[in-house]
């Protein structure tokens, strides 16, 4: 009786001798531990998106508002570009690693420059003679843009460094007033062209004269979630005066 006992209790300790979990329930503590690691992904994204967004943004002074749209007045500022042919999202991905590269130090004298943000894209237009006409052919890959980074305050044209990649160039911008509509989540081609529409109308029925086209300014890394990205649609205004 007491060798029976003595092996009772052998077994008692042995984990293989204890019950062990059934099939449907590892599933479910596997569920439950990837869902406690997507959630974690998720607030990880949520907190380094807006923090890394937290980089010197353009000054300009609000002179009127309506939900999401404003008019503003921007002073001068200096701009590092690149001129990309292509698909929309392709150009803006190629000239935002053109222009990374030069703010990382694909400059002489090897300077680096803080990160800042938008990151803007401007579809390039030529200027003619008069008189002058102007047809958009469609999202081509014909098409051409301008992706542009805005340098920060602190530097001007004459301590900028000179940027080592001929596809790369420096532009004094002058001051302009622009109607601006800004919005959330992903800034898809439609998105962008629901924007655009609704601040066209805008600016009609407040008789704004624009000019050019439209300026799209982003705000976020790629990695943001999307409820929390900052996206605008811009227009300049054709005159600088109130």
């Amino acid at each position: 009786m007491a060798v029976r006992e003595d092996d009772a209790f052998r077994k008692g300790l042995d984990p293989s001798c204890a019950p062990q979990p059934s099939g449907g329930v590892r599933r479910r503590l596997s569920y439950w531990i990837a869902g406690i690691l997507g959630l974690a992904i998720i607030i990880a994204g949520a907190a380094a998106g807006p923090v890394m967004s937290r980089v010197e943004t353009p000054d300009y002074q609000v002179e009127s508002s309506a939900g999401p749209i404003e008019v503003r007045s921007y002073g001068p500022m200096i701009a590092a570009e690149a001129v990309v042919a292509g698909e929309r999202r392709a150009a803006i991905s190629e000239g935002f690693r053109l222009i990374a590269a030069y703010i990382f130090g694909a400059n002489k004298p090897n300077a680096r420059i803080a990160m800042t943000a938008p990151v803007q894209q401007q579809k390039q237009t030529i200027a003619m003679t008069a008189p002058v006409t102007q047809q958009r052919a469609g999202q081509g890959p014909g098409d051409t843009w301008t992706v542009r980074f805005i340098m920060p305050k602190s530097w001007t044209m004459a301590t900028l460094p000179a940027p080592t990649d001929a596809r790369v160039s420096l532009k004094q911008i002058p001051a302009r007033r622009y109607v601006a509509i800004t919005f959330s989540g992903l800034a898809t081609s439609k998105a962008i062209a629901q924007r655009t529409d609704e601040l066209r109308r805008y600016a009609t029925e407040h008789r704004l004269p624009t000019t050019g086209e439209p300026l799209l300014a982003f705000y976020n890394p790629p990695w943001t979630l999307p409820f929390l990205r900052r996206n605008e649609v811009m227009l300049e205004l054709s005159d600088i005066q109130h």
